[in-house]
């Protein structure tokens, strides 16, 4: 899909990875809803990125205020084009611990964010996407999902997020086949090791010895790395039910 006139959906838009796409798809001609929990950076923003976007509230495990957002998309720039599921929460526990199992709650929030929130976005945009007009190669929508390399490569005390990110990959395939006859494709990219404002607070040190161990190039990936495949699988139309891993070759270790 040619991305200029295209009116997008980026949830978790505010910062980070899903900020980066915001920006690199504004840049390429789109309108977009950015969806992130953090009001006031989300507006500030918005506001920054002018008439073009525009900035809603939503916490995906809310489904009044993932169809806010969906609603939103439509109201101020009348149709809903690409989605990039890109909220989500990292937290690590092991199953056990000095002092008994885990929590099964913690285990229940993980899944509930990063893995039910996604799918609750992805249905309703993909009913609205349906209602689209198809362009010259029958597309009516495209969605992209944020996974992690945890779901192959989790790590100890990831069982939480490698689960949850492995079930973002694993319905990957099967949602594409189930909206393949509306013309809407499913796409997932699963991001190694990233320079994101959570990675900024780590000690320059530790952040060193992170790129150290991405084989090639011996770095961590920049968000505009990230937001160039967004926009490269909006445009390819042969694209469809894939997961990619963009992720320099790096094979995470046990710890």
């Amino acid at each position: 899909m040619d991305i200029n006139g295209l009116v997008a959906l980026v949830t978790g838009g505010a910062s980070g990875l899903g900020a980066a796409a915001v920006e690199m798809l504004i840049e390429k001609g789109a309108k977009v809803v950015i969806a992130d929990m953090n009001e006031e950076k989300g507006k500030a923003f918005a506001a920054k990125l002018g008439d073009n976007a525009i900035f809603v509230k939503d916490n995906v495990t809310v489904t009044a205020e993932n169809e806010a957002a969906v609603t939103a998309a439509i109201e101020k720039f009348g149709q809903l084009n690409v989605l990039v599921n890109a909220a989500g929460v990292g937290s690590a526990s092991k199953i056990i611990g000095k002092e008994g199992p885990t929590k099964l709650e913690w285990f229940k929030m993980v899944v509930d964010i990063n893995l039910v929130g996604s799918f609750d976005v992805m249905r309703l945009a993909a009913w609205q996407m349906s209602k689209n007009e198809p362009d010259t190669k029958g597309e009516r929508g495209v969605m992209i999902n944020v996974a992690s390399v945890a779901a192959f490569d989790g790590q100890m005390g990831q069982a939480a997020y490698a689960a949850s990110k492995a079930g973002v990959a694993g319905m990957t395939l099967p949602l594409a086949r189930d909206l393949s006859r509306e013309g809407i494709r499913v796409l997932t990219i699963a991001p190694g090791i990233f320079n994101t404002p959570m990675m900024a607070m780590l000690p320059q040190t530790a952040r060193d010895s992170l790129g150290a161990q991405v084989p090639f190039p011996k770095r961590m990936g920049e968000p505009s790395e990230f937001a160039q495949l967004v926009c490269a699988m909006v445009e390819n139309a042969y694209l469809n039910g894939e997961t990619v891993r963009l992720d320099g070759s790096i094979r995470m270790g046990i710890k």
